[in-house]
């Protein structure tokens, strides 16, 4: 009875649980409350305790569906944190550590029994962790051999043996959750993550997720992380907020486990899409990607995608769940590309230039027409002919181009001038160091938050965030109207790219001819720093549902732009007024 009553607590508990809204970003940030920053990593995390479907080929082959996640970061940036948090919430979890386990203790050892004198197999951390979480802390510090030890139990869940006249075939269906550190004690942004870490190839191709964590200097993010230690030591309870207790969060993911999702057609067209996209982007070789793209990383996604399925209660797997599977997975391979970031020429200004050239053009073309001689009324009206050149005459591939460069060059008496067609331009490609991008990047995002906090504006115009970025740094840049231009094309290019990466996004708004950029509900300027911990005074919204569009507050016709002495400023200095 007192079970049964415990199981409809559950159950009661679970479908309250199901009718939050933004359930899915709920249920991460209820993991460890302790940490803060890092999503991605507590959404992968929450997608590894649901697992994916176990399969069975006709043949007899077993496909896993647990997912293996790998955390790799600078020192005292919480990466135990999440090992001993998981060790404390599946109840068939092993905590290890790589440089006192040997390839024996984690998989299986055989050893002679005392009493009877026979011999015996003893399990090690990987068999005693089956339909469990193996966490193995300082991963990089295993020896070699001992690698390649777990190389079976990560992808065929299985431990062989033969030793001593046993021949065994065992069980290892565990997932394994493993952080570890630099090989220089600190990661090195131009090296890729195989550079970084001192794993084999193989072990990295069978971890799911790669999450990288750096520990940047900021000082934003240094005051949260001292506010909210100091808040834990003090011990408020308001440190350790979180929407669901543990109890709750337990419960959840047993009721999503029970829940087999198959793949639909549109998510199976969606998850080879994503494999393709991936497989085109792998440059391997460049120091572009962090590791070999192979079809075992297409089987991540699958998993990934049932486990976002299963954690919602859906007997299907959708194109939303592919999705979201392929932004975390994407997020894990890029986010090590830091060599370097280029900058896409703004198409805006090839257009208005070319505006603005036409308009030249038509107003020569005018005025040479009124400036003709009128011809005299006795004499008949001259032969149209056309402007005679020097130059050879052009082939057959030029012939059409020539006559539409010409086609005003007609004249009935008097000579016309020819306009020619301006040339298409061919820009540079302008590249800035990461480190200088995220500046640019930090201060644009500040500068909307900023202003939506203390006005209520949704979002602001690129030409105002501009002017107020140009005014800020009024110091730096100087009067000379050459450096502004060039700043103000700068910026252009870095916003166009801001929007690209999906940092800002753009507020609909009828009532401006111009872009409202605001910051993108998911984004946050800790996802690349060590801020690890929570600050509960604010946090950042997050979207309605993951993976779909988010619904952006109109912009406000009645928000003032930045003080008048920036548009003047900027506009006397470039010489428009």
């Amino acid at each position: 009875d007192d079970w049964a009553s415990d199981e409809e607590e559950a159950r009661e508990v679970v479908r309250q649980m199901r009718t939050t809204p933004q359930l899915y970003d709920k249920l991460a940030a209820s993991m460890a409350p302790t940490i803060y920053g890092h999503a991605d990593i507590k959404h992968g995390v929450l997608l590894q305790l649901v697992g994916g479907l176990h399969k069975r080929t006709p043949e007899g082959i077993k496909l896993r569906g647990d997912i293996n996640v790998c955390i790799v970061g600078d020192p005292s940036t919480a990466k135990s944190q999440f090992l001993k948090y998981v060790h404390g919430f599946s109840p068939r979890a092993v905590y290890t550590s790589g440089k006192a386990a040997s390839a024996a203790g984690l998989t299986a050892s055989i050893v002679r029994d005392h009493d009877t004198g026979e011999f015996c197999v003893e399990a090690g951390a990987l068999m005693l962790a089956d339909n469990g979480v193996c966490c193995i802390d300082e991963f990089d510090k295993m020896e070699s051999q001992d690698q390649v030890a777990i190389h079976e139990a990560m992808e065929q869940q299985t431990i062989s043996i033969t030793k001593a006249g046993i021949q065994a075939n065992l069980n290892a269906r565990t997932s394994i959750l493993a952080a570890a550190n630099p090989k220089h004690g600190r990661y090195d942004r131009t090296k890729t993550l195989k550079a970084n870490v001192d794993m084999t190839a193989p072990i990295m191709s069978r971890f799911d997720l790669f999450f990288v964590v750096v520990d940047d200097c900021d000082e934003l993010v240094d005051r949260s992380v001292a506010a909210h230690i100091v808040d834990s030591h003090r011990g408020l309870r308001a440190a350790l907020d979180a929407p669901f207790t543990l109890t709750q969060l337990q419960a959840y993911v047993r009721a999503a486990k029970r829940y087999a999702p198959r793949v639909t057609d549109a998510a199976r067209r969606r998850l080879v899409a994503c494999y393709r996209a991936l497989r085109q982007n792998d440059v391997v070789g460049r120091g572009k990607t962090a590791y070999r793209i192979t079809v075992r990383q297409l089987e991540s996604l699958i998993r990934l995608a049932e486990a976002h399925a299963r954690l919602h209660f859906r007997d299907t797997v959708d194109v939303e769940d592919a999705a979201e599977a392929f932004r975390l997975l994407k997020k894990s391979i890029i986010s090590v590309e830091t060599e370097g970031v280029v900058l896409e020429h703004d198409d805006d200004e090839d257009e208005m230039e070319a505006l603005a050239q036409q308009a030249r053009d038509d107003a020569l073309l005018a005025s040479d027409r009124e400036n003709r001689p009128p011809p005299p009324e006795n004499e008949p009206p001259a032969k149209r002919t056309r402007l005679s050149s020097s130059k050879p005459p052009p082939d057959d591939d030029d012939a059409a181009a020539a006559d539409d460069d010409e086609a005003d060059a007609f004249f009935d008496g008097s000579p016309a001038k020819v306009v020619k067609k301006p040339k298409k331009r061919h820009h540079k490609r302008v590249k800035l160091s990461y480190e200088d991008y995220k500046r640019y990047e930090h201060d644009l995002t500040l500068r909307l938050r900023k202003r939506a906090d203390l006005d209520g504006v949704a979002g602001l115009a690129r030409s105002e965030l501009i002017d107020a970025y140009l005014l800020a740094h009024r110091a730096t840049i100087g009067d000379d109207p050459d450096k502004i231009a060039e700043h103000t094309k700068l910026l252009k290019q870095i916003i166009k790219r801001l929007l690209k990466d999906e940092a800002i996004i753009v507020v609909p708004d009828d009532s401006s001819t111009e872009q409202i950029l605001a910051v993108h509900p998911n984004y946050t300027p800790l996802d690349d720093t060590s801020a690890m911990y929570h600050l509960p005074t604010r946090r950042p919204p997050s979207p309605p549902t993951r993976g779909r569009a988010c619904a952006a507050v109109p912009h406000s016709p009645s928000s003032s732009p930045p003080s008048p002495s920036t548009r003047l400023w900027v506009a006397d200095t470039l010489g428009v007024l």
